[in-house]
């Protein structure tokens, strides 16, 4: 099918997030904005929080937000439609005194973040971002644009790259930034200046590198997107547009609290106090229903008619490497978001919930298609599981199909990212 021009302007929107969004507490930050934009009000954690019924609402901790909106009628029973996503992604973080170099040329010193696909970060323009801590205990987001690069040595002088590659994760993945000795430079003055602080008042810093390139929809017909950090921030966009657009309906008329979920750390299993396996998300729906009027009981009443929705990438069935998929349940790019289905739990989806997905689908308009792992290749894991079992929430766990997961630029389709929006829209105003 064609892809239409609302796909188009969503991909393209989506390349907009991904460039604001080099580092999940960029990201985070980005869904505060956006919705703020929207009439959305930000909530500080250390300060009471006004009544719940018919607003609409955003609050940041670190690296993850969360966002909802509550119906106007809303009572101590009312359901919560949970959207979960992450904004953290594979790559590298700067470790501690991180100016290094040798032989002439300044690098920096990085260790791997969660499981990146090393080779794809070779030869790309690369820039380092994320959040300064000042000595005032102040925060201050910084992305430097283009500046690193991880030079891949010339097949000259490794006449067997071709057959195999292998990156030593301590020697050969440390990036050149500039020309000099370590001694008479500083890695961190260079953040403190795009970041606009003197880089004395830095005491802590969490930097991430990231692709500088931007998204770009390509191919016949513009059928295929490819960029940086779609795993998850795809989901991420995906779940924000759809809340900005249907809040003032919900806040109307709707059922059950609309709410997004954007969870750090899940590259890294998600333990940490702004992971899925943390209490941040039960922190604020404990809040929003004490605001409500509810107690233990009404509480757990809400949360046995209450959904999540599980969103991160799977794969598409690849056409160079077919027999790493399942002989016969194989998703395509351009043929709509999936359902992730495990039979050990990997994902969190069971019949009930396939059940329900088909009916958000329906009520969207869009085609979905399934995801199973090959037996012989076992499958990742999902906030999906993670949210089921902290909240007993029934959990189904969906996302788009893409290839070259957890590299450096990923590939997805245009219509999948936009049908994907659209359901999350659907399963909002369920």
């Amino acid at each position: 099918m064609p892809v239409t021009p609302a796909a188009l302007n969503h991909a393209e929107d989506l390349a907009d997030f991904v460039a604001a969004s080099p580092s999940s507490y960029h990201a985070a930050e980005e869904v505060a904005r956006r919705l703020e934009a929207e009439g959305f009000t930000r909530l500080n954690e250390d300060e009471a929080w006004p009544a719940q019924a018919g607003g609409r609402f955003v609050v940041v901790r670190d690296g993850a937000a969360i966002a909802w909106a509550v119906p106007a009628a809303a009572s101590a029973t009312t359901p919560v439609n949970v959207f979960g996503a992450h904004t953290d992604s594979p790559g590298f973080k700067l470790k501690p005194k991180p100016t290094t170099g040798a032989q002439g040329w300044l690098q920096a010193g990085v260790e791997v973040y969660g499981g990146p696909l090393l080779n794809s970060w070779l030869d790309r323009e690369l820039t380092l971002a994320g959040r300064l801590v000042l000595d005032d205990g102040s925060v201050a987001l910084a992305s430097t644009g283009p500046l690193l690069r991880l030079p891949q040595l010339a097949i000259h002088l490794d006449r067997g790259a071709n057959e195999h590659l292998a990156l030593e994760k301590q020697a050969q993945t440390q990036p050149v930034w500039g020309l000099g000795t370590p001694a008479d430079a500083d890695l961190l003055g260079e953040v403190a200046a795009a970041a606009g602080v003197d880089a004395s008042r830095i005491r802590g810093f969490d930097l991430v590198v990231a692709d500088s390139a931007r998204g770009a929809a390509f191919g016949a017909g513009d059928v295929f997107f490819a960029s940086g950090r779609l795993d998850d921030l795809a989901s991420v966009h995906a779940g924000t547009v759809a809340l900005a657009a249907g809040a003032p309906a919900v806040v109307e008329g709707g059922a059950s609290i609309a709410l997004l979920a954007a969870f750090d750390h899940e590259e890294l299993g998600s333990a940490s106090r702004s992971g899925a396996a943390g209490p941040f998300l039960e922190d604020v729906l404990e809040r929003v229903y004490a605001q409500l009027g509810a107690g233990i009981e009404e509480r757990y009443r809400a949360f046995a008619a209450s959904w999540c929705l599980s969103s991160d990438v799977g794969h598409s069935v690849h056409p160079n490497y077919a027999g790493k998929h399942d002989p016969n349940v194989r998703p395509v790019l351009g043929s709509g978001p999936i359902l992730k289905i495990n039979a050990n739990q990997r994902y969190s989806t069971d019949a009930v919930g396939a059940a329900a997905w088909a009916g958000w689908c329906e009520a969207a308009g869009i085609a979905s298609q399934e995801f199973v792992s090959n037996n012989d290749v076992p499958c990742g894991s999902t906030i999906g599981p993670i949210t089921a079992t902290r909240l007993g929430l029934r959990t189904v766990d969906v996302g788009i199909p893409i290839l070259s997961m957890h590299s450096a630029r990923e590939l997805a389709g245009v219509s999948d990212l936009h049908d994907l929006s659209r359901v999350a829209g659907a399963f909002f105003s369920a």
